[in-house]
């Protein structure tokens, strides 16, 4: 069975987002949580502040060199820029293609509120046909694994694959491509060791769930996370190890008809997001990988031209010249080009 109204436009759409050199920007951060950036840079957290970066972002030249779309949330798919103009507009004149994030954030998960789980699948069949109203090309829903003292559970991983697989049938059935997330954090003090086996564990489930709903696999895209070690833990792998062991993660677990992964930052800094997805690339082309290996970036895009910004009009350009740089090198790193003197 298989829910997909035109799998070959969707495997066409899927395809384009992870074209060579490109990659995707995740700007879909909720209220709450582009409070937190915008706190960062003491800028108030009000619509028109969100709506002038994410402007800043959307008009910057030639960044369609290296982003093929861009993840959106909610408030901003329908918002206009200052001169009236949609935002949505500003992206497809550049012949970059809009998405929208489309669960509603992680809770507690009962029995055990140390875990989480996603909702928004009450209403989602309604609300995806609206977005396709609004320009929409793709879809997004994080579900988020933590690793601690005797979790995951399997209960957990089972009902998030479960909810990801439903929610692209949907996605689907509508004519949008979803982008599947399954993020195991990288909060705390594991191993990479560690890491793998959770992250394979949870890939396994989240395959099984979407071919038990019917989806198309030609028509996805994968965003997980690097097998990678905690953030808190001691000696670290190097971007060797973790390109090795991502690898040989993904070739365990992901069909070689999922056109494209595209990487989460996952809480890494910029030059760490930057050097591993690089490493990633070097061995996968001598391995000959079956998938585009891309990025769908927030932190790892935004983090420099949010800071170069600032919340000033006179700082507009200098935000767009960071948020430039920041996709070209991430762009090389993508393609295994990636050399720290580029960030020099």
């Amino acid at each position: 069975m298989t829910v997909a109204k035109n799998v070959e436009q969707l495997n066409k759409i899927a395809r384009d987002l992870v074209a060579p050199e490109k990659g995707i920007l995740a700007a879909d951060e909720s209220t709450s949580t582009i409070k937190r950036r915008l706190d960062a840079i003491s800028v108030e957290n009000t619509e028109e502040n969100r709506r002038d970066y994410r402007e800043l972002l959307f008009r910057t030249e030639e960044s369609e060199k290296y982003i093929s779309g861009v993840i959106l949330y909610d408030e901003t798919i329908r918002q206009n820029a200052a001169d009236g103009t949609p935002l949505v507009k500003l992206l497809t004149d550049r012949g970059i293609m809009p998405g929208i994030k489309v669960d509603k954030s992680a809770h507690p998960l009962p029995g055990s509120p140390q875990e989480k789980m996603t909702d928004g699948l009450d209403g989602l069949r309604d609300r995806l046909n609206e977005y396709v109203k609004l320009g929409a090309k793709f879809t997004k829903w994080r579900a988020v694994i933590t690793i601690g003292d005797d979790i995951p559970s399997d209960a957990c991983i089972n009902v998030n694959a479960h909810a990801l697989a439903r929610y692209a049938a949907l996605s689907q059935e509508a004519g949008l491509v979803p982008i599947v997330e399954p993020e195991v954090l990288m909060d705390g003090n594991h191993s990479i060791d560690r890491c793998f086996e959770v992250t394979e564990k949870t890939l396994r489930e989240t395959f099984y769930q979407l071919s038990q709903q019917g989806v198309s696999l030609e028509g996805m895209l994968l965003k997980p996370n690097m097998v990678i070690s905690g953030k808190d833990g001691s000696n670290r792998a190097a971007p060797e190890e973790v390109a090795e062991k991502t690898i040989q993660c993904f070739l365990r677990t992901v069909p070689a008809a999922v056109p494209g992964i595209v990487f989460l930052s996952g809480g890494q800094s910029d030059e760490e997001a930057t050097v591993n997805l690089n490493a990633i690339n070097v061995l996968a082309q001598k391995l000959n990988a079956p998938w585009e290996l891309s990025y769908s970036y927030g932190r790892g895009l935004q983090a420099a031209p949010q800071k170069a910004w600032g919340g000033k009009k006179e700082n507009v350009v200098a935000g767009q010249q960071a948020y430039l740089h920041r996709a070209k090198v991430t762009s090389a790193a993508r393609q295994g080009k990636y050399s720290p003197a580029m960030d020099s």
